[in-house]
């Protein structure tokens, strides 16, 4: 299993690994709709205001929500030296060759990516609200 150290999430990880476990591939990566960071407006063709949403859901699009399960052939995938990034070669070729499937999470997601999400994180933490703390 991997996860990167900066976001938090309820996933179930039994869910998780049972799902791996369902496919044979290489790798499952969770992924995840971020909420959007703004309110989003439907607008007319005369420029009326139709429709208003609080920060919907991002725009639909499934992110690497940063939750892994993987097989040791992974490792094949990772050159030896200190300036891979798993991002970029890979993953992509985990992709390409059909290795990697993805885990749907609709539940509680959240990085830790500016100030604000800190803050906000925090505030869940202080007051006993957060989702991610699942022990």
């Amino acid at each position: 299993m991997l996860t990167y150290g900066d976001g938090v999430s309820d996933i179930d990880i039994n869910k998780l690994i049972e799902f791996h476990k369902s496919h044979g591939k290489a790798m499952t990566m969770t992924s995840a709709q971020p909420d959007g960071r703004f309110g989003a407006l439907n607008l007319g063709s005369n420029n009326q205001v139709l429709e208003f949403k609080e920060k919907p859901k991002g725009d639909g699009a499934w992110i690497n929500a940063g939750f892994f399960v993987c097989e040791p052939k992974v490792f094949d995938y990772i050159d030896d030296g200190d300036d891979v990034v798993f991002e970029q070669a890979p993953l992509m070729n985990l992709a390409k060759d059909g290795e990697i499937f993805t885990y749907k999470h609709n539940g509680f997601w959240k990085p830790m990516d500016t100030l604000k999400d800190k803050n906000d994180l925090n505030k869940l933490w202080n007051e006993n609200k957060a989702p991610w703390k699942v022990w």
